[in-house]
């Protein structure tokens, strides 16, 4: 039987239970507390609390989301941390961080790969008995095997009766997680952890949407415009800045969007001068961002952003958006995997 411990917030004085192989912060979420978060990767430094009574263990001492000094007072990462003994802890907390669907764990199956550029793919797995239950533009924990390989992936579909849920991963050259999804076959388990994320679809939001990726940051935007596109009611306009750095990272991405694409206004670029040149690209040439102004009919204040892709691409794009279109940074959802 797994051990639990109390786990209480200072200040509230609300306590929940975390199991000995959970960490502090998915144990809140599944609770349904608002404990602030960003990349559960130990990345981005969102889910810092201060323990003040109690014992933790710290998976990932070298985590960059928190200083030597933060460390020092006793501050650690919610999202690296599992309870050795019951806690009191003071962490930052908001309606914000609450998932519309409270994150569970659950094995699932390895149902298909499909090849869409010649480093990235989308990858299916079928979870047993349950329906996929997410709001597009979240993601979720993927473990594989009995060992420490967990990353974050966003889904690329949208929720389904079926449990199905697909990601589009990229593989990264020395990777310790990404070059093991060529290695399943038909009916190999993985354990799924989520949804989590706080960069979803609002359509209740009536602006129009402009969604912008790079990468396997094509994931949560291509779920978005299809759940936006979709039979939600959702009337705004709809617009996809895909980059890449030559033609060849550029996916068939109208294909992809399916029955929403003629809805999609679409704007892929490449990045690369040398790599347009010799794979014939006849396209847009310089990064992604620089072309929201000549393509956008609107003021770039009028619309609603959602992104997702390399951090230098995502700096680049709020700060084009604040600094020269004052767009409110309450317009613009992301999650920080820094």
């Amino acid at each position: 039987m797994t051990t639990q411990f109390d786990i209480t917030l200072a200040g509230a004085e609300t306590s929940f239970k975390c199991a000995e192989d959970d960490t502090i912060l998915r144990a809140g979420l599944r609770e349904g507390l608002g404990l602030a978060y960003e990349c559960n990767t130990g990345a981005c430094g969102s889910c810092k609390f201060e323990l003040l009574e109690g014992e933790v263990l710290d998976l990932y001492p070298e985590a960059g989301g928190l200083r030597a000094k933060e460390r020092e007072k006793g501050k650690r990462l919610a999202c690296q941390c599992v309870p050795l003994s019951p806690c009191r802890i003071r962490i930052h907390t908001g309606d914000q961080y609450k998932s519309p669907f409270r994150p569970a764990r659950f094995r699932a199956r390895f149902e298909s790969y499909r090849a869409i550029t010649p480093d990235m793919g989308v990858i299916a797995f079928k979870g047993e008995e349950r329906a996929a239950q997410f709001v597009a533009g979240q993601y979720a924990m993927l473990t594989l095997g009995a060992g420490p390989h967990t990353r974050a992936y966003s889904m690329s579909n949208t929720a389904n009766d079926e449990g199905l849920w697909e990601f589009i991963i990229r593989a990264v050259p020395g990777g310790a997680v990404s070059p093991l999804f060529g290695q399943l076959n038909a009916g190999d388990e993985v354990e799924i952890d989520g949804p989590f994320g706080v960069a979803y679809f609002r359509p209740e939001i009536a602006r129009p949407v402009v969604g912008i990726a790079g990468g396997s940051g094509l994931a949560p935007v291509l779920s978005i415009l299809r759940a936006a596109g979709g039979d939600t009611g959702f009337s705004q306009a709809l617009s996809l800045f895909y980059g890449g750095r030559g033609p060849s990272d550029i996916p068939d991405i109208p294909s992809m969007l399916g029955d929403v694409a003629g809805r999609v206004s679409y704007h892929p670029a490449v990045s690369v001068t040398e790599l347009a040149q010799e794979q014939g690209w006849t396209g847009e040439v310089g990064f992604v961002h620089e072309q929201l102004p000549s393509k956008l009919e609107l003021p770039l204040a009028a619309y609603e952003y959602y992104m997702a892709g390399p951090p230098v691409m995502i700096e680049a794009v709020v700060r084009m958006l604040v600094a020269d279109h004052k767009v409110p940074m309450d317009q613009i959802h992301f999650d920080r995997f820094f």
